[in-house]
């Protein structure tokens, strides 16, 4: 890495952005029915690999403010994290780099909404709500912000082999 400093600014403003827009948002980014505006950053590792870290931690940080239980602040960071990795991995094609935050918070976060909260509803109808609420986040709100994003991308995100 070149730039270690261009990296972490990077990565702090997506963290922070992340943090801001959940907590904003708080009324609706949190319970068993979810729409988590700040899951819309999860297409930003189609511009820049600070992108990954910047969404963990970010997703780590309001998860810990917005009063989460140990598993969600644990496992549901790792989903996001796990998102934000592969998403990475296909940012050769943008339409696919949402998908896996869709699908890992689709798996995990049902799990953590029964064993962490002891909301009990059935497993495939709380991944379902999940589901709808990351595909409005990720996919729709994420490629509107990446249509906006795209043509100041290389003004914004300065990768210089990062």
């Amino acid at each position: 890495m070149k730039n270690h400093t261009l990296f972490i600014a990077q990565g702090g403003i997506i963290a922070t952005l992340y943090v801001v827009l959940t907590i904003v948002f708080a009324p609706i980014s949190f319970e068993s029915m979810q729409l988590r505006v700040a899951e819309a950053l999860t297409i930003l590792p189609l511009f820049t690999p600070a992108a990954v870290p910047g969404l963990f931690v970010g997703c780590l940080i309001s998860n810990i403010i917005g009063g989460g239980s140990v598993l969600d602040i644990v496992f549901g960071s790792i989903a996001t994290l796990i998102g934000a990795v592969s998403g990475y991995r296909l940012r050769s094609n943008r339409w696919l780099v949402p998908i896996p935050a869709i699908v890992s918070n689709t798996i995990i976060i049902p799990f953590v909404i029964k064993y962490g909260y002891g909301i009990n509803i059935p497993y495939y109808l709380q991944a379902l709500y999940i589901a709808a609420g990351e595909i409005a986040g990720c996919f729709v709100l994420g490629e509107l912000l990446a249509s906006v994003l795209m043509p100041y991308r290389n003004i914004i995100f300065i990768v210089n082999d990062i």
